[in-house]
């Protein structure tokens, strides 16, 4: 009896340890196609349709699969967990987020998007930091090398690991004093955001379901807040296309594996799945915009290898 205990338990772990990678490929498949998604949704070189309104849709699809996820997997009832003392907390959460996703725009007047694309890898380290002090995990050298190479890759490829015909060699960054200000902001809010909110899933005796309710809650209701204060031009769903609701579906499904990442692993694993979408978003453009690796990229790949080895596989 116990043999065939021991069996089922190790079935049961490779099932566990088999879903949870198959989970991490996916994030790294949809961060790495977010941005060639995006490409294929423009019309006439420009984006048809309003953030805001992707931004609310994501936050609604978050929270309407959520509360299916909840009804389907729950077996006793939650009267006891409907509490405001633990959804109030998720909302300085979704403030976070908010406040981050609006801040991106407005650094746009300050930078051009080149330069925001190579100074926001910082947000690794920031985000490491805040990991080690707030959470109160300590980091060895070794493992801070690791983060170190995932910023370098992410610079590395943002300042040319991929070219096209026509685009000019070499990279000029163009950022102002209050762009580098926003910028130090928007990383260190990106960090806070993060492990706040992990800390939050970790604290709290929860099902994941029920948190990420109170979470999305505020992030619609905060997202459709800022929708009306800014004035919205034109239809909520002008210019979307199938394309679009293709990212709208597919930022909704990461967000809810990201918050089975910090929930059960780390934001660090964050860290490296989003790092590991290089090789995605990098093939993609290839095979559907004929932009051709350089060195830069291999370079990167070899950084992102070599940080993988150093946290997980060096004991």
């Amino acid at each position: 009896m116990g043999m065939f205990g021991n069996a089922a338990g190790s079935a049961n772990r490779l099932l566990q340890r088999g879903l949870w990678a198959l989970m991490l490929l996916l994030s790294v498949a949809i961060y790495g196609s977010h941005a060639p998604l995006l490409t294929l949704c423009k019309v006439d070189g420009a984006i048809p349709f309003s953030s805001t309104s992707v931004v609310v849709l994501v936050e609604l699809t978050k929270l309407a699969l959520s509360l299916l996820f909840l009804l389907a997997g729950t077996r006793e009832p939650l009267g006891a967990a409907l509490s405001w003392r633990h959804a109030a907390p998720f909302a300085l959460s979704a403030l976070l987020y908010a406040a981050n996703n609006n801040l991106v725009v407005h650094m746009q007047l300050f930078m051009d998007p080149s330069t925001f694309q190579v100074l926001s890898n910082l947000k690794i380290v920031s985000t490491a930091l805040l990991y080690s002090l707030l959470l109160r995990r300590r980091l060895g050298a070794r493992r801070w090398l690791a983060l170190l190479l995932l910023l370098a890759a992410g610079v590395t490829y943002s300042c040319g690991g991929l070219w096209g015909h026509g685009d000019p060699r070499g990279m000029h960054l163009h950022v102002t004093p209050v762009g580098l200000l926003l910028l130090s902001v928007y990383c260190f809010i990106s960090g806070l955001s993060a492990v706040y909110t992990e800390a939050i899933l970790k604290s709290q005796a929860l099902p994941l379901s029920l948190q990420n309710i109170f979470l999305y809650f505020f992030g619609v209701l905060l997202n459709l807040m800022g929708s009306v204060w800014s004035g919205m031009e034109g239809g909520f769903l002008e210019g979307f296309s199938p394309w679009v609701l293709l990212v709208v579906l597919s930022q909704a499904l990461n967000g809810l594996i990201m918050s089975v990442v910090m929930k059960h692993s780390s934001n660090i694993t964050r860290l490296f799945v989003i790092s590991c979408s290089i090789l995605v978003n990098a093939l993609l453009s290839v095979a559907l915009f004929n932009l051709q690796l350089t060195l830069l990229f291999f370079m990167a790949v070899a950084c992102i290898g070599l940080a993988v080895y150093l946290y997980y596989g060096v004991t």
